[in-house]
């Protein structure tokens, strides 16, 4: 790599650090000088330079994050008002946030609420009629200490919920369109493991390969989204250049198992959130979910672990 590619590098691994501290305290004010000191630049070239390299200056990108993340709750939620997530996602004036909702969305927070509601019950009922063999049923596994549920569709291994622990994570990550983009997430996967081959940091009894998703497609623009392919990692782990390094905090998640094709991961997801969650007592918690690969793809088959963290109701 040249100097100038070395430089780019360094400059994009200090605006990840500065993406990981937003995503994890939307909720609190930031200033221009604290996210400055977190990627390590002047305050003065620091908007400038953000700007350059993600195309919104910080508190746009601020800005955007709480109303996509609003959104998604507003739907998923449905049992806190609307005020209540406004200030859960860093507003602290709601009638600012249904002025900023509204210009965004093109819509109220209220009437976003009803309408994506009235969809999302359009589509179980069709669902319902069409789909037969997602029908499924709860029950409490003695063995394992969790709940788990026996399903019929027919791209779903199993389902449970139940507490995964911290793990630290070191990733490459990528903002802009992914869905069926095989040869990007391969060139990305690629990327990490030449990283981490000779640092000794494949396999054991811990290791996990995890994609996380940090926004929710269905209201984040495609240019826009942003997510992460990671290993799990000690703490202790260095990393350099474009590989970041952050923890996900141990929580409760639905881990729904599934054998899929490139083209049926869409499907999976959706029936996590469409099918599962509507019948299960619990909704979505706020914090990032992910796909988890327990086993090498096989005759072009992935056996993947769909994790999104929960409450219940």
């Amino acid at each position: 790599m040249d100097e100038s590619g070395e430089l780019l590098t360094n400059y994009k691994s200090r605006i990840n650090k500065t993406f990981d501290y937003i995503e994890t305290h939307l909720e609190k004010s930031m200033t221009l000088g604290e996210l400055a000191a977190i990627a390590n630049f002047s305050k003065f070239h620091f908007t400038r330079i953000f700007h350059a390299m993600v195309g919104e200056t910080p508190f746009q990108f601020i800005t955007r994050l709480r109303l996509e993340k609003a959104a998604s709750l507003i739907v998923t939620n449905k049992k806190e008002s609307i005020s209540q997530i406004a200030y859960a996602c860093g507003f602290s004036d709601t009638s600012i946030f249904s002025r900023n909702f509204k210009s965004y969305f093109k819509v109220s927070p209220s009437q976003f609420r009803k309408e994506q509601t009235n969809y999302s019950n359009l589509s179980q009922v069709n669902r319902n009629k069409n789909q037969v063999e997602q029908s499924s049923d709860s029950y409490f596994c003695s063995q394992s200490q969790t709940l788990k549920w026996r399903t019929e569709m027919n791209l779903n291994e199993s389902v449970e919920v139940k507490q995964l622990p911290k793990m630290t994570v070191a990733y490459i990550r990528h903002t802009g369109p992914y869905q069926g983009d095989e040869k990007l997430f391969e060139r990305l996967w690629n990327q990490l493991f030449t990283w981490a081959g000779p640092r000794g940091l494949i396999g054991g009894k811990d290791f996990n390969s995890l994609i996380i998703y940090h926004d929710d497609p269905n209201v984040t623009i495609e240019d826009k989204l942003r997510l992460s392919v990671c290993i799990t990692v000690p703490e202790t782990t260095k990393v350099d250049g474009e590989v970041g390094k952050m923890d996900l905090e141990a929580a409760n998640y639905v881990i729904a198992r599934f054998k899929v094709g490139p083209e049926d991961f869409a499907k999976a997801w959706q029936w996590v959130y469409g099918h599962w969650f509507p019948t299960s007592g619990y909704q979505p918690d706020d914090k990032p979910c992910f796909e988890m690969y327990p086993e090498e793809p096989k005759d072009g088959k992935f056996t993947v672990d769909i994790c999104v963290p929960v409450k219940p109701l």
